[in-house]
């Protein structure tokens, strides 16, 4: 009891997400060791990050939020670390989303032409099939109308039956020779 294929390609993504995960640990981990990931690339997104939430929050408290402190450089490092790795399994399932986009649309290219090929070749075989009824529409428009071919079959009948009378008469005169020709017996 099969109920379909199994898809190969969302296992596939499948693994490609999960193979991204101890990838972005491991950048985590770079961007905590290095001082020049962690100063340009980290800190910025999660003090921006910090801002953004922290506006949201008060606002939504109902108080009106004139500075927001930034965080510590530890945190802000830990952070960013997170809001980067979290950025690239993110990125790992956009891309495997646009992939299995781009997979579909390319396969319904592909139906839409087979379905374009296959119409094509059946009104081209419908066009040779309606130029064969012309001919032989033609052809019959040609031909003798039913009625001359009665009338001929009717002389055709007329003309056997006088053949079989000369026939017949031929071998009248035939006998007739024949018996001209043959010795006659003298008379005693």
């Amino acid at each position: 009891m099969v109920v379909g294929a199994f898809p190969m390609a969302k296992l596939l993504y499948l693994g490609i997400r999960q193979v991204s995960k101890p990838l972005a640990n491991r950048i985590k981990d770079a961007a905590r060791r290095s001082e020049f990931f962690k100063t340009y690339i980290c800190l910025p997104p999660a003090q921006l990050y910090h801002w953004a939430e922290m506006r949201a929050k008060m606002s939504i408290m109902g108080f009106k939020a004139e500075a927001v402190k930034p965080l510590n450089e530890a945190a802000a490092a830990e952070l960013g670390a997170e809001l980067l790795g979290e950025a690239i399994v993110f990125a790992t399932a956009g891309s495997c989303l646009l992939l299995e986009y781009w997979r579909q649309q390319s396969q319904r290219r592909r139906k839409e032409t087979q379905r374009r090929t296959s119409w094509d070749s059946m009104r081209d075989e419908v066009g040779n099939l309606a130029q064969g009824i012309e001919e032989l529409e033609e052809q019959v428009q040609a031909a003798a109308p039913r009625s001359v071919l009665e009338e001929l079959r009717a002389e055709l009948r007329g003309a056997r039956a006088e053949l079989r009378e000369l026939r017949a008469q031929l071998q009248e005169v035939r006998a007739e020779i024949c018996a001209s020709r043959q010795p006659q017996e003298p008379q005693e």
